[in-house]
């Protein structure tokens, strides 16, 4: 259809709307006088035309007709002593009609700007089709869509619901005018919203109606028209890149001529082939903002970014300004990438996340620079500046039947440069005195190995047994942290230690002070295949524990100390994880009474069988206290449940544990504890928060009807 006859029903329609709202808010006297000076007038223009010049049916249309009555505005108050009248059924189903014969008219318009004119004439002539009879009143509303394409994806409304200035003030009672400007202030938004998803066609219109009581229905109409798809695609100089490095390029861009035009997706190639530039060697590439050319007569569009490769790149040396800390060697030795190896930027982040990872840096930046004498060659300048170096902390606990447990260390990063870490420890409890001094080399002689050793005295009085210890240990490991989780963690060392610990002979039962001389060679191995170090919701954790061990007490002898641990996490939904956990333990080649007390295995507390006090599970002796045991087995079953209220930074934990100690180096699995109770989570920026109310289902005789457990993470 073309425009002229498209203006001429547009006119038919806006006289039948003007004439129907004058019925309806206009006295007849009025209208009969306004109507009778008009058609003197309407004579007069007409004749005129007719004498000066024949009819051009391409002409556009005279203005129209001033009927002496001004335009309704919604936004005004209804005047006092005239009463408003509702357009009847009829009447809006009649509107309605020629409203959608004019859309789809609309629609077929090909020139953008004659398409614009179009709808806002249309806009115009059809916003009074409906009014609330006090326009003044403050009325709250409800939002919804039609005609939305089924293919918009859920980031369309969040971005609405983020950006909206209906939502924004949704709970806020307004009058209709306030409703009416936030609506067309979304009616904009969503038209911008539609383009970035290629609808560069999409027209968009608010209607409004009455909604249950005296609410107003505010929706937002939609004829979204076809998507735009791309045409031409450029890449700048991508294209001439060195050997197959251009293909690899195309293909991480991964856009072609024929996709839809989706702007999010422009940004997430365009993010890709940064990515591709920065792990193929090209150190100093650059790429432009994407500049889309849109068709609208062919309904595609062009895009272009400007890329720049440059040239390619292996890594040089490390460069660095400041070595207080450590020099450009121990850098290099940190760094998983050597000289003449080809330049990526990942490995540059992970040197940066690395160096952090040390506690020694507070802020990293670094910076590739071509080598001046090495053509093709990139250095990387390294300037850190340091963290404080000296740590005072302390920490509180308590746990039932392991009592108040406080502790205090002062420690410094740095003391043997590179990074010998030197920490004093005192700890201060109910059941246990006892100072250390701990020494600890990161990244010794390679990437995450990590040097240990200790000194330690201690004396610890609970309720299994009495010891004074000195202790030597040492152990070269590798285990995860808090900036680098690993899959693979192991450790291997050496224990001496010299301990005098009251004991139950097993023969005539009683009590003696025995003095023990144990070396050991304790080796760990250990899979972690969860997805957080602290608070794990998917996967699975294994770790198994060998420690040889020789024994100097009334002779020597030998045995051989063992454990395997296993947990998984099950994700239910979004607020719900399942936990399970299994531990066994064994001891072969002694029997109990010759093993050192502290040696032995114990079960029961806040990392083991919750419910029950600390190592309070298996054989007793003849004062009813735990004697310990050659082997054990654990299982814990929990629900981590999220809850939605105080902004989700809490949740609850039911539980259930079960295990117990048996005197054989194989356990039977007979006579299982049980305990269960619900603990309660805060979620911190730096793990949960852990406390655990339990209670034993079939306790011992002396073991208490309820336990508390407080710590930092889950409890596996």
């Amino acid at each position: 259809m073309g425009l002229t006859a498209y203006r001429y029903r547009l006119f038919m329609l806006l006289v039948g709307i003007v004439l129907a709202a004058l019925s309806l808010a206009v006295p007849p006297v009025v209208l009969a006088q306004n109507a009778e000076t008009q058609s003197a007038t309407d004579t007069t223009t007409a004749d005129a035309t007719f004498d000066e010049e024949p009819l051009d049916p391409d002409k556009p249309l005279a203005d129209l007709p001033d009927f002496g009555v001004d335009w309704p505005d919604l936004d005004a108050p209804v005047a006092e002593g005239i009463e408003t009248q509702e357009p009847t059924t009829e009447t809006r189903r009649d509107l309605e009609l020629d409203r959608r014969l004019a859309e789809e008219e609309i629609a077929d318009i090909e020139d953008e700007s004659v398409r614009e004119e179009a709808e806002a004439e249309l806009e115009e002539g059809v916003a009074a089709n409906f009014q609330p009879t006090d326009t003044l009143a403050e009325r709250r509303y409800k939002v919804s869509f039609s005609g939305l394409p089924e293919n918009v994806d859920a980031i369309f409304s969040d971005r609405f619901q983020s950006l909206s200035a209906l939502e924004e003030y949704r709970g806020d009672e307004a009058n209709f005018a306030q409703i009416k400007r936030r609506a067309e202030t979304d009616r904009e938004l969503v038209e911008r919203l539609l383009r970035i998803e290629g609808y560069y066609d999409a027209i968009v219109r608010n209607s409004f109606a009455e909604g249950k009581g005296t609410e107003i229905a505010v929706t937002i109409g939609i004829i979204a028209g076809p998507q735009y798809q791309l045409d031409a695609i450029t890449l700048g100089d991508a294209d001439k890149a060195e050997g197959v490095d251009a293909e690899k390029f195309r293909d991480a861009f991964g856009l072609e001529s024929g996709d839809t035009i989706d702007s999010d997706r422009i940004i997430e190639a365009k993010a890709r082939l940064d990515r591709e530039l920065a792990e193929n060697g090209y150190a100093f590439a650059e790429t432009g903002e994407p500049e889309l050319t849109i068709d609208h007569a062919e309904r595609s569009g062009d895009l272009d970014i400007v890329v720049t490769p440059g040239n390619k790149y292996v890594f040089g040396s490390i460069l660095m300004e400041n070595e207080d800390l450590f020099g450009p060697d121990h850098a290099q030795l940190i760094a998983r990438f050597d000289e003449g190896d080809l330049y990526q930027q990942s490995e540059v982040e992970d040197f940066r996340r690395a160096l952090i990872s040390t506690g020694l840096v507070s802020t990293v930046n670094l910076k590739p620079v071509a080598s001046e004498d090495q053509p093709g060659v990139v250095d990387l300048a390294t300037n850190v500046t340091p963290a404080p170096l000296r740590t005072i902390s302390g920490a509180l606990g308590y746990g039932t039947g392991e009592g108040l447990r406080s502790e205090v260390s002062w420690e410094h990063r740095n003391f043997f440069p590179p990074e010998g870490l030197i920490r004093l420890t005192g700890v201060l409890a109910t059941q246990e005195q006892s100072g250390s001094i701990t020494y600890r080399r990161n990244n010794f002689r390679r990437r995450d190995n990590v040097l240990n050793g200790q000194v330690a005295l201690s004396n610890i009085d609970n309720s299994a047994f009495e010891a004074r210890t000195f202790s030597v240990s040492g152990s070269l490991e590798r285990q995860s942290n808090l900036i680098f989780q690993k899959k693979w963690n192991w450790s291997a060392g050496f224990e001496l230690l010299a301990s005098q610990e009251r004991d139950i002979d097993g023969d005539n039962q009683t009590t003696s002070r025995d003095t023990f001389f144990i070396g050991a060679l304790p080796v760990t191995l250990a899979y972690d295949g969860s997805d957080d170090l602290l608070d794990p919701r998917t996967g699975f954790r294994l770790s198994a524990r060998l420690s040889p061990e020789a024994s100097l007490q009334s002779g020597s002898f030998y045995y051989v100390r063992s454990q395997i641990d296993g947990s998984a996490y099950y994700p239910v939904s979004e607020k719900i994880v399942l936990a399970g956990r299994a531990r066994f333990g064994s001891i072969v080649g002694a029997g109990s009474n010759r093993i050192a007390p502290s040696r032995r295995l114990y079960s029961g507390g806040g990392g083991s069988i919750r419910g029950f006090g600390f190592q309070r599970i298996g054989p007793r002796d003849v004062n009813n206290d735990p004697a310990g045991g050659r082997s054990l087995v654990e299982f814990s079953l929990e629900a981590r449940v999220r809850l939605d209220a105080f902004g989700g930074n809490f949740g609850v934990v039911p539980f259930i544990d079960a295990g117990n100690v048996y005197t054989e180096s194989l356990p039977d699995f007979t006579g299982l504890r049980f305990g269960t109770g619900l603990g309660l989570r805060y979620y911190s920026d730096f793990g949960p928060i852990r406390v655990d109310v339990g209670t034993p289902i079939n306790p011992q005789p002396g073991d208490s009807r309820i336990a508390v457990y407080v710590s930092l993470g889950q409890a596996f």
